[in-house]
């Protein structure tokens, strides 16, 4: 762009831009004084006298479109800045004339290279022009020509929606933003839905959390939602909880996510499932290209990324109209894991060299457990009034379990438990019962709401003992399966018993409550001969024992790598009872839960080991396939 060019467009000789410019224009009119000044704004124009075009240090950034929560930017900046190079960054807003203005703005300050992403093919018209000039190009996105850099919004896209797909859904909405992203992710989001068999309707694209959105989840007819940017995801995940629909029980929501360079980036509670985009480094490869090509050192660049889920906590199958409830009834603790060379030992002492605390208990877990596998549940229990029951609420709410049964305890403290967890995966665990002991018969009784409608009731024993025979009989009283885990008991009370449909001790359980007998059979019959149900005798990695009326049969697990074995037998009882509340029978459901157990204790930590039921049926039909 020189003085000729803009005398063109403003329609006036190339002396009367002189002068206009130089502020000596005092025979000019306003009218066209103004005409001259507003073009020579528009189009960034410097005299060559005041310029050293080209500048060898200086490159232009020019975007199609606002990349305010991009962290493209913070990759190419600090890509140049480590070369030597200054930058000047331009938007182009998706429109042409502009994208053309600063094109030529760009020339006019001097650059020697130019990062481009054109706003349309026809964009490309000017790149002979630009190479003619000498300056060096890369271009980016999907208007940039064969050799483009491109981030992978369309295959972002299509595998999230597949994630919702392959968990069941039907009915999926896609959430956009105007931007850079849009086109690309609309494109994904539309070919997954016709490779999977479904129609794509322009009402299915949604650019706000607007109250339609909302209704249709409400109504279940969106039952999961993609989103093109995290805090479109962020914001109908807190307008839908407001509403008390949660993840994943009443709806899947599933986002891409910047990787920095954003305040939602650094949000990382991890309540939304998320594929993050790698950004920052995308923009740090395209400005490496462009130093290259400049520096006359070209080589091949490109940039690639396998994308895979951050987490799943807002991800499941369908909502079902049906899903039965479940209240659970146990201890809540504060576990501290603590790792060590090797289990203690009388007379030893050992050395813990990593420390972690979280939601605990054997009560909490089966309730976040059987949370993950898409059952309503209630948990009724007791914590302390310190610091650590703040974290219990917050934790139970984050896991979508209701907390209003849980209450606190004045003067008490909320439970511990240390668990000391060794090299293979073993653990030895100490508890300090705090609020836990506080939970009495009378505490249930008047707390006896929380059962009506349960459909099954879980019962772990590390409460007090009038408690445990309380809840199984309002669990009786209300038409709910019970289901006791024997844990830190040595005996059952004969009053007990025959409360219990399922009693699932570990062998080291079945042989403190029984020591009669000689093996596990022998056990499990003579606590059937008492009144039980069915017992259920978890065996680690060697599955599990069923002892039911007509039924006896050993059930073999899956094989696995131990890291942490502590909330095995939890992950158990969560999925035998979310399986046989779905309809599956005794021998499928435990099956189902040596899955469970087995995938627990591939993961540190309880919680966050808990399996969800997509993740669950599809562990299971894979392990029938593999023994067909």
């Amino acid at each position: 762009m020189d003085i000729s060019d803009i005398a063109k467009l403003a329609g006036v000789s190339p002396s009367t831009v002189s002068k206009v410019i130089n502020h000596k224009d005092e025979g000019i009119s306003d009218q066209t004084r103004e005409r001259v000044r507003r073009i020579v704004r528009e189009y960034h124009y410097v005299p060559y006298s005041r310029s050293r075009a080209p500048k060898e240090w200086l490159i232009g950034v020019l975007f199609r479109s606002t990349i305010s929560i991009d962290s493209t930017l913070d990759g190419i900046l600090a890509t140049a800045q480590a070369h030597g190079y200054a930058t000047i960054v331009f938007s182009s807003d998706n429109d042409s004339d502009q994208e053309r203005k600063n094109l030529a703005a760009l020339r006019s300050a001097g650059v020697t290279g130019i990062i481009w992403e054109p706003v349309s093919m026809e964009s490309l018209t000017l790149r002979d022009e630009l190479v003619a000039q000498g300056v060096k190009l890369v271009t980016m996105g999907p208007y940039g020509g064969d050799r483009s850099f491109l981030l992978p919004y369309e295959s972002a896209a299509y595998d999230i929606t597949t994630e919702l797909v392959g968990r069941g859904h039907e009915r999926i909405a896609c959430l956009v933003r105007e931007g850079r992203r849009t086109t690309d992710f609309i494109r994904g989001f539309r070919k997954a839905l016709f490779e999977s068999g479904m129609a794509f309707d322009e009402s299915l694209v949604y650019h706000e959390s607007c109250e339609t959105l909302l209704d249709k989840i409400g109504r279940r007819d969106i039952t999961g939602v993609v989103c093109s940017h995290y805090h479109l995801a962020r914001s109908l995940f807190s307008r839908l909880a407001a509403l008390h629909y949660h993840t994943p029980e009443d709806y899947s929501l599933v986002s891409l996510r910047n990787d920095a360079g954003s305040s939602w980036s650094e949000d990382t509670d991890e309540a939304i499932s998320t594929y993050t985009i790698r950004n920052a480094e995308f923009g740090r490869i395209a400005c490496r290209s462009l130093v290259q090509k400049i520096e006359n050192r070209e080589e091949a660049l490109s940039f690639a990324q396998m994308l895979a889920l951050d987490n799943e906590s807002s991800l499941g199958a369908p909502p079902s109209s049906g899903s039965k409830r479940v209240i659970v009834v146990g201890s809540i603790n504060i576990d501290t894991r603590l790792e060590v060379a090797s289990l203690p030992v009388s007379g030893a002492t050992v050395s813990a060299h990593t420390s972690l605390e979280y939601l605990g208990g054997k009560g909490a877990n089966q309730a976040i457990g059987v949370s993950r596998l898409g059952n309503p549940v209630t948990l009724v229990g007791n914590v302390g009034s310190d610091p650590f029951s703040d974290l219990v609420y917050r934790d139970l709410e984050r896991w979508n379990v209701n907390a209003e049964g849980v209450y606190r305890s004045t003067g008490k403290e909320t439970g511990r438990a240390f668990i000391f967890v060794s090299p293979a995966g073993e653990s030895m665990i100490t508890i300090l019962s705090g609020a836990n002991a506080s939970l009495h018969a009378d505490d249930i009784v008047s707390r006896e709401a929380f059962f009506e409608g349960a459909k099954c009731c879980l019962v772990p024993s590390e409460v007090p003992m009038d408690a445990v025979v309380a809840a199984c009989q309002l669990a009786r009283r209300h038409g709910a399966l019970t289901i006791v885990k024997p844990s830190a008991c040595d005996r059952l009370p004969s009053e007990l018993l025959p409360l219990v449909d399922i009693l699932v001790p570990n062998e080291l359980e079945l042989a403190t409550i029984c020591p009669e007998g000689e093996d596990v059979e022998g056990r499990a019959r003579t606590l059937r001969g008492r009144g039980a149900g069915t017992v259920i005798v978890t065996l680690g990695e060697r599955g599990c024992y069923l002892c039911s009326e007509g039924l006896e049969r050993h059930l073999s697990a899956p094989s696995m790598n131990p890291v942490d074995t502590t909330g095995a037998g939890d992950a158990f009882i969560s999925a035998l009872a979310s399986c046989l509340l779905g309809n599956d029978d005794l021998v499928t459901a435990a099956r189902k839960a040596n899955y469970a157990a087995a995938y627990s204790i591939t993961r540190f930590g309880v919680a966050s080991s808990l399996i969800d039921r997509y993740s669950l049926d599809r562990a299971f039909q894979q392990g029938l396939a593999e023994r067909e």
